[in-house]
């Protein structure tokens, strides 16, 4: 993990979830995007609902922030570190880098 950045690569959440371990995923795509790929395991906030439903964010482990590139879960990063979550980091190349470095069966758009 970079602190300066605040970010992993995916190569690094790969490990971490071949390790088991404890994370959270926080996913702040839109709900059409969910529909075309997701982690099972990522709870979704859109962006724009994030302020208001910060409390749902629970855990004491880092929270890995996704979205198509990376581009949305720094901004969300960004935010929730402003306002207390410092426990958040950005996942770079969000799920389309993971899909196409880690995992090629996961849908691309």
């Amino acid at each position: 993990m970079n602190d300066e950045t605040r970010s992993i690569t995916v190569q690094e959440l790969r490990r971490w979830r071949d390790e088991n371990r404890e994370f959270a995923l926080l996913d702040v795509r839109e709900p059409w995007e969910l529909e075309i790929c997701r982690f099972a395991d990522a709870h979704a906030i859109p962006l724009y609902d994030l302020p208001g439903r910060v409390s749902e964010l629970k855990g004491s482990g880092p929270l890995v922030v996704i979205c198509h590139h990376g581009i949305r879960s720094q901004q969300a990063v960004a935010w929730l570190r402003a306002n207390g979550v410092v426990r958040a980091i950005n996942l770079s190349g969000g799920l389309d880098a993971w899909a196409r470095e880690i995992d090629p069966s996961m849908g691309v758009y």
